[in-house]
This record gives C-alpha cells, sequence and structure tokens, in this order.
C-alpha cells in the first residue's frame, strides 16, 4: 500500500514543525494554516486522517470538523483534535462534533504517533471493507489483488 496521507492543521507554525518533524518519515503530510484551506486540502487531497487544531481564526476546529462530517467527500476521514484546550468539555464537545480523538498539548511525540498509527490503520481497515462490500454490490468476486491487500493490511497490525 502507498504511505498513508495525514492532513496537519494548524495556525501556528511552531506546532506544525514538531508534529511535521514527528511524522514526516512515515507519512505522507499536507499542511495547512487555516479551516478554509483544510476544508479544500480534504475535499482534493482525500488525507487519511487529519491532525486538527481547535484555537484558529475564522473558522476554529470544532466547525471545520462539522463540515467535514457534513460532507460525503470527506465525511469518513477521522479526525484528531491537537489542542492547549484541556477542559473535558472541550474534549467532550470535539467527539460530538466527530472526532475519533482527541490529544492534549504538550504531548508526548511516542503517545502521539501511536494514537496517529492506529488510527490510520483503523481507517485503511474501513476503507477496504467498503471496498469489499461496493465489489459484492456489483457482482465481482474478490479478486486476487484484493485478498493481497487486505493481506498486506493485517501484516501491518
Amino acid at each position: 500500500m502507498n504511505q498513508a496521507k495525514l492532513l496537519i492543521v494548524d495556525d501556528i507554525a511552531t506546532n506544525i514543525e514538531v508534529l511535521a518533524n514527528a511524522l514526516n518519515l512515515d507519512y505522507q503530510l499536507i499542511i495547512a494554516t487555516d479551516g478554509a484551506k483544510a476544508l479544500e486540502l480534504a475535499r482534493t487531497q482525500l488525507p487519511d486522517l487529519i491532525l486538527l487544531d481547535i484555537m484558529m481564526p475564522e473558522l476554529d476546529g470544532y466547525e471545520v470538523c462539522k463540515r467535514l462530517k457534513a460532507d460525503p467527500i470527506t465525511q469518513d476521514i477521522p479526525v484528531i483534535f491537537i489542542s492547549a484546550m484541556t477542559n473535558t468539555d472541550d474534549e467532550e464537545q470535539g467527539f460530538a462534533v466527530g472526532a475519533v480523538d482527541y490529544i492534549h498539548k504538550p504531548f508526548k511525540l511516542a503517545l502521539m504517533r501511536a494514537r496517529v498509527k492506529n488510527h490510520v490503520q483503523l481507517k485503511q481497515q474501513a476503507d477496504l471493507l467498503r471496498a469489499i462490500a461496493q465489489m459484492q454490490q456489483f457482482g465481482f468476486s474478490e479478486t486476487e489483488k484484493l485478498v493481497a491487500d487486505i493481506k498486506q493490511t493485517l501484516e501491518k497490525l
């Protein structure tokens, strides 16, 4: 399988740099510094995962996540909030708008990488299951390539 693609969204360059340095060897990275650009890139680049800050000008992370989940093109892309907002109400709101995880800043790099890896693998498995379901819906049987993809995904777990 190809290297997974992550969209990092933060309006502070230092935060982007920390995340990019921690993830650039394992993932293809796309960067957005505001919510509007994040929405555009999510639709055109279709990342496997979005790491999203909450406190940004104009469109905050909650609104970006709501719009992503309302759009059929981006609704299945998992969103992890990475925020300095540590109140449990903020975290609860993050999950309420559709995030799959919430990481508090400052974070331990190893734990952040582990969470990203887990959610990327879950997304890849979900995509594979959707592809199989579509093939079955149209009367196609599982091909050798599909079986090889499944084996490769399972080996990564």
